[in-house]
């Protein structure tokens, strides 16, 4: 594994993980939405320059994409673009909330190849999921499991992100996903997009980190992005995946309007790499651009060369990082050893990038609800 993760830091002739976001229209207003979605961009590509782009894809040799947004299925063309990608040999996994999966639709997407889909929940339960999600949004989404099974579409996806609120529902999560003969998908809790707001209310504590570390190595069938990479401090076993920062790696993001990042949790100029529409389009971007280029030389171990647990979590997380305000070659804010602890003591309100847009809605972030029995 050394040899390959040595060999993918140095980047590849195609990203392995491209996300895509269609869209920043949604009908919901998650409080920790990574995009700050809600609004519609009058940018966004048109559908021939979408058309065009997943052409530049099936050229590169991209396996497959993530879809999301927004919600990617209040996309008028979405059902055409997903055909066109998996007719022209680009498979799609999407996620979405469920609001656009109804009966007819879940017989749609069983129909064709090549495409996975991936309905997000925050809550094994009503009360905890719309809290995070909004009123009714745990209802709809399990309305979208119902159609699915109905329709024989197989083994979907229940995406999760982990919050200090949910982290106590693991095993109910797993019966859950279980139940309808779907894959469980664990990520990590971003300090990104709405998501600055709201991290230090949402984001799990030390001992909830634990947890979570040693339910997931006893479930090596549970999947994770790779999100939990800097866990493996916590003992002399790995959490599987590649154990890495892919950012410009082996991983990329494309966004509604064009714009090409480094990584799907760091919308922001300073990790802008360029845009499809300019000349190359994408492909010259992702094997030319001067920040890809960058990111793929060795990276320095920084203030976290003295810690004897660098090897196994590689620093953490880069975007965790800069959203916080902490150093790029500092410790990971969730750091297992409390070395971010002690790092954000000293960073202060204005050390902190504001994200470089926001689409959400005019109404106010808060978490209007929250589980009583749970702090």
């Amino acid at each position: 594994m050394t040899a390959l993760t040595d060999e993918l830091k140095q980047g590849l002739d195609a990203p392995i993980c491209l996300t895509w976001e269609l869209t920043y229209a949604c009908n919901l207003a998650c409080v920790h939405c990574l995009s700050s979605s809600g609004r519609r961009d009058p940018r966004e590509l048109s559908t021939e320059e979408v058309l065009a782009l997943i052409d530049e894809m099936a050229a590169m040799q991209v396996f497959y994409v993530n879809i999301g947004g927004g919600e990617p299925m209040i996309r008028p063309d979405f059902f055409d673009l997903v055909d066109y990608a998996t007719t022209n040999g680009v498979g799609v996994k999407f996620s979405t909330n469920g609001s656009r999966i109804d009966g007819p639709g879940a017989r749609r997407l069983a129909a064709m190849d090549y495409t996975d889909v991936q309905i997000s929940i925050d809550g094994a339960d009503r009360t905890t999921n719309d809290a995070v999600r909004g009123e009714g949004s745990f209802a709809t989404a399990i309305a979208a499991m119902d159609h699915l099974a109905n329709a024989d579409f197989g083994p979907f996806k229940i995406s999760v992100v982990m919050t200090r609120h949910n982290i106590g529902q693991l095993d109910g999560f797993e019966a859950l996903a279980d139940r309808y003969g779907a894959e469980l998908r664990l990520t990590r809790l971003r300090p990104a997009g709405r998501g600055a707001d709201t991290w230090e209310q949402l984001h799990p504590h030390h001992e909830q980190q634990v947890e979570l570390y040693h339910w997931l190595l006893e479930r090596p069938h549970v999947l994770t992005g790779d999100s939990f990479f800097h866990l493996n401090a916590l003992g002399d076993e790995n959490l599987p995946g590649l154990n890495l920062c892919g950012a410009g790696r082996v991983v990329c993001l494309i966004d509604p309007v064009g714009d090409v990042y480094a990584c799907p949790f760091v919308l922001h100029d300073e990790f802008k790499a360029g845009n499809v529409r300019d000349p190359g389009g994408f492909d010259r971007i992702w094997r030319r651009s001067e920040l890809f280029t960058e990111l793929r030389e060795p990276q320095s171990a920084g203030a976290c060369a003295s810690c004897g647990q660098f090897d196994a979590c590689q620093g953490g997380c880069m975007a965790a990082k800069f959203f916080t305000g902490l150093p790029l070659d500092g410790p990971d804010p969730e750091c297992v050893s409390g070395h971010g602890e002690l790092a954000l003591a000293g960073v202060g309100a204005y050390d902190r990038p504001e994200p470089t847009s926001n689409h959400s809605k005019p109404i106010p972030v808060t978490l209007t609800r929250k589980p009583a029995s749970l702090s």
